[in-house]
This record gives C-alpha cells, sequence and structure tokens, in this order.
C-alpha cells in the first residue's frame, strides 16, 4: 500500500513534439525559405538600383556579379540547413534554432519594406 501512495499519478499537460507542434513547425521552416527568397529579390533589386551592397561576405561577389548564382546558393545554404534543423526538430536546440531564422528573416523582410516605404514616399515628393 505505501508503495502506491509513493508513485506519483501521470500528470496532465501539454505534450512536447506532438504531430501539430510539427505541423506549425513545418510551416515555420516554409516560411523561412519563402522569406529567405524574398530577402534575395530585394537584395538584387538594391543592388540593381545602386542603393546598397550585398552584407554577406561569402555571398558578396555572386551578388554583385552573378545574381542567378547568388538567388541558387543563398536559397541551396538556407534550405541546405534548413533540412538539417528539421531533421534534428526533436531536440530544443534545433527548434530554437528554427524560430531565430525565422525571427532574423522577418526582421529583414520588415528592413526591406521600410526601405521601399522610404523609397516611395521620396519618389512621390519629387516633382
Amino acid at each position: 500500500m505505501r508503495v502506491s501512495l509513493l508513485r506519483s499519478a501521470p500528470r496532465p499537460g501539454l505534450a512536447v513534439g506532438t504531430p501539430q507542434h510539427f505541423r506549425w513547425l513545418h510551416g515555420i521552416v516554409r516560411a523561412v525559405l519563402v522569406l529567405n527568397l524574398a530577402d534575395a529579390i530585394f537584395t538584387l533589386a538594391w543592388i540593381r538600383g545602386g542603393l546598397a551592397a550585398e552584407a554577406n561576405p561569402l555571398l558578396r561577389d555572386l551578388a554583385h556579379r552573378h545574381p542567378i548564382l547568388f538567388v541558387a546558393a543563398k536559397t541551396t545554404l538556407v534550405g541546405l540547413a534548413s533540412l538539417l534543423l528539421w531533421r534534428q526538430r526533436q531536440r530544443p536546440l534545433a527548434v530554437v534554432c528554427i524560430f531565430v531564422a525565422f525571427l532574423v528573416y522577418y526582421g529583414l523582410l520588415l528592413a526591406h519594406l521600410g526601405f521601399l516605404s522610404l523609397m516611395v514616399r521620396g519618389a512621390a515628393l519629387i516633382p
């Protein structure tokens, strides 16, 4: 009888790594890939317009001289990193890295859109 008193009853709570969690996480990984592509397109637009330069020293030469290779390399690198993290999705650090990547690319999208907004407003002021 005493042994049964020492056993703790299962506590109700949220399970980690449920199919629903992984569906959400898969959506976030897909969003990272789309945001990465948007970043590449905006970056090329700013470079072509002479308004910016690629900040990544590893991809700078490609971005300025070979835009198609730049997009291919950028999407391949982020795609491979995303695949690696997805395969490790049972590990908390991989999930954190996926969220960090999403936040970084989301922040870059906001920066691109903010810059675009400034350009549109500035163009509207030109007579």
